[in-house]
């Protein structure tokens, strides 16, 4: 395991994934409303199985993406996951993404984990641009890239089907320099 993991934050851990966490996954990653804006389906025992079996390997090193789960420090419970996917690595981008479980949202653990996970693309992996997509539907995640002071880059108009319709997709991103403006060097 890398020297880079765990991650922790006032209130959470952010670490690799373990078989351990087969249970807590598959209790928020099988509901439809974690789903609902995801590119995937609620997952059965066998789909979570086979993603916690990939994700285990997902380390960030050497241009991998990297998964990790977040944990409450006070009870050590997985609430969520976080990831960071590096889409260009001459040009140091990266993309986030990220999934909580629906009883701890909106108590501020998407902004501290995505807040680490961003820190850690800047910093660790020296990405100069990071960027988030959501569904134009769904406004606590793109409310909370806003809030980490991510901007709004593009807004596709029924570019895909998704889900049996057309979507719209939201994309945000900010540079390096930037959020080195707004939150200092890590420390």
């Amino acid at each position: 395991m890398s020297a880079l993991y765990p991650i922790v934050t006032d209130r959470l851990i952010l670490r690799r994934l373990l078989l351990d966490d087969f249970e807590a996954l598959h209790a928020f990653l099988s509901l439809p409303e974690v789903a609902q804006y995801q590119f995937w389906e609620p997952m059965d025992r066998d789909k979570v199985a086979e993603k916690l079996a990939d994700w285990m390997t997902l380390d960030g090193e050497e241009g991998r993406h990297l998964e990790l789960g977040v944990v409450l420090k006070s009870s050590g419970r997985l609430i969520g996951d976080v990831f960071l996917g590096f889409r260009d690595l001459e040009a140091r981008q990266g993309e986030i993404g990220f999934s909580l479980h629906p009883d701890v949202q909106r108590q501020g653990y998407g902004f501290e984990a995505v807040g680490a996970l961003i820190d850690l693309g800047f910093e660790h992996y020296a990405l100069h641009r990071i960027f988030g997509r959501c569904d134009a539907r769904n406004p606590a995640s793109y409310k909370l890239m806003e809030k980490l002071g991510m901007r709004r880059e593009a807004h596709f108009r029924e570019h895909a089907l998704f889900k049996g319709g057309w979507d719209e997709e939201y994309y945000y991103a900010i540079l390096e320099h930037e959020w080195r403006a707004k939150n200092g060097p890590a420390s």
